[in-house]
């Protein structure tokens, strides 16, 4: 299995030219950055699931006082990416096996839903926007860049949500995916998991340039779901996350 987008079959325009305002960063404020910073650290596994998060050391970390890091954290909380329990305060949530598989289901409808609208939906420049997405993700496929693909690839399945045309439904795919960020990254990290995952995509890319809502979202849940020995794999990386954990 090779890192190779089929032929576009429409005009691609550059990158930089297809970039959507999603993909461009707005002007934020310090405290959603500095929750996006911490959001951060738990998608990359620098802070694992269970891992007392110390607001007193964060503070210090972004050299601000306690009281914006403990908005970000009750941010965090509401989010259910973090816990604050009493008199243990902050922790990253944890999510055992059978319901991290319950909330891949999820994702898989919703991904599903959002590639069935936007093959019916996207614009031709959408589709370009699409396909900029994807040859960046063949850029650090082709490198075998785990990191850079993970961020590429949720530039790719935003593109898809936006190009749903639903809002709704875009906002609770966005949501789901926040949470399960870190277990998404830990998947790309399985041995050839990047170019089956680029693979993926690419018929993807296709069924929805010829606008095969049906073709989308059988492809968008089967890329999704956790099952057989992906599971297995899943699984095999959460031990490990344990172990840096305890």
């Amino acid at each position: 299995m090779h890192c190779q987008a089929q032929e576009a079959t429409y005009n691609e325009l550059p990158y930089y030219q297809t970039r959507p305002a999603f993909m461009k960063p707005p002007t934020k404020s310090r405290n959603v950055n500095l929750r996006e910073a911490i959001e951060e650290l738990i998608a990359t596994g620098k802070l694992s699931p269970g891992q007392h998060l110390d607001e007193t050391e964060l503070a210090l970390q972004y050299g601000v006082s306690r009281t914006p890091v403990r908005e970000a954290l009750i941010q965090l909380a509401s989010m259910g990416i973090i816990v604050i329990r009493p008199r243990r305060g902050a922790v990253v949530a944890e999510i055992g096996p059978q319901q991290l598989v319950e909330m891949f289901e999820v994702m898989a409808e919703f991904e599903s839903m959002a590639g069935r609208l936007a093959a019916r939906r996207m614009s031709a420049l959408e589709h370009g926007q699409l396909m900029a997405a994807h040859r960046a993700c063949e850029a650090a496929c082709k490198e075998q860049d785990a990191d850079a693909y993970f961020y590429r690839n949720e530039l790719f399945h935003e593109a898809i949500y936006a190009g749903s045309h639903n809002a709704f439904l875009a906002e609770q795919a966005r949501a789901l995916h926040r949470r399960l960020r870190p277990y998404r990254r830990l998947q790309l990290r399985v041995r050839d998991r990047l170019a089956s995952s680029f693979a993926e995509h690419d018929a993807v890319v296709a069924a929805i340039v010829a606008g095969d809502g049906e073709r989308t979202a059988e492809l968008l849940r089967a890329h999704i779901m956790i099952q057989g020995q992906r599971f297995a794999d899943l699984m095999a990386s959460l031990d490990q996350l344990a172990v840096r954990a305890a």
